[in-house]
């Protein structure tokens, strides 16, 4: 039986390559984008490379267009096997505690953490109808204390807001798969790395996208006896 996909905020960068490598696998693949006109640009340039995928628009933090995802789904394919929410935003490079307008932190909890939140309690029950579904939260090492270069404790503090955001979304991650143990839905969270997704990155130490993306692709296909309620990268766990 074919995968159904969906991965949000994919119109470029990891979600976009992320895109790209599971419908290669032969995954039906729904490209999640807030700007319809972007995600067809996004749509046709993968068409070009042979490759089919069905866009979506999706504004993570509208209810209503959630629904209609929901809706949308339910009708053409009835389930849900692989979530991804990787749609994020808010990365205050160098703004600590003290100098964060909190009004920015909410935003960033907005489109970080609930905007996955309420994604993923709404396509929870077309997920429940796959034999063996899959959600990836992608994270971040900015919200983790294990990472030594963009961790918690790194940077005087910067980052605070996406930071704290993605260690939220870390949290979520854990209460999700405790809740869904005794299901066949596995929960994880991947952070990508730093990942040339702007111009100027990888003269700066950026890896590739495509190998940031494999990492959230490895979560979204591990066998049914895979880890649940993790923090990966390059599918070996993250201390956070």
């Amino acid at each position: 039986m074919e995968k159904i996909a969906l991965v949000t905020g994919a119109n470029r960068g990891i979600g976009f390559e992320v895109v790209r490598q599971l419908a290669k696998k032969g995954i039906t693949v729904l490209l999640g984008s807030r700007d319809l006109p972007k995600g067809l640009e996004a749509q046709k340039a993968l068409e070009k490379e042979g490759l089919s995928v069905l866009v979506q628009p999706l504004e993570i933090r509208d209810p209503q267009s959630i629904r209609q995802l929901a809706d949308a789904l339910q009708a053409k394919f009835g389930r849900l096997d692989i979530l991804v929410n990787n749609a994020g935003a808010h990365y205050d490079y160098g703004v600590t505690p003290l100098a964060t307008d909190l009004n920015y932190f909410r935003q960033a909890l907005e489109n970080n953490l609930l905007g996955a939140w309420a994604t993923t309690q709404a396509l929870m029950p077309l997920l429940r109808k796959s034999p063996s579904a899959r959600v990836v939260n992608v994270s971040s090492g900015a919200g983790s204390y294990g990472d030594p270069s963009f961790g918690l404790g790194t940077m005087g503090g910067g980052v605070a807001s996406y930071g704290l955001s993605k260690l939220a979304l870390n949290g979520l991650t854990v209460k999700l798969a405790a809740e869904l143990k005794d299901s066949k839905i596995l929960v994880n969270a991947v952070c990508p790395g730093f990942t040339a997704t702007y111009p100027g990155a990888k003269e700066n130490g950026a890896r590739p996208v495509e190998e940031g993306a494999a990492s959230v692709v490895w979560a979204a296909l591990i066998p049914d006896d895979g880890p649940t309620g993790g923090f990966f990268r390059d599918g070996k766990a993250i201390p956070w």
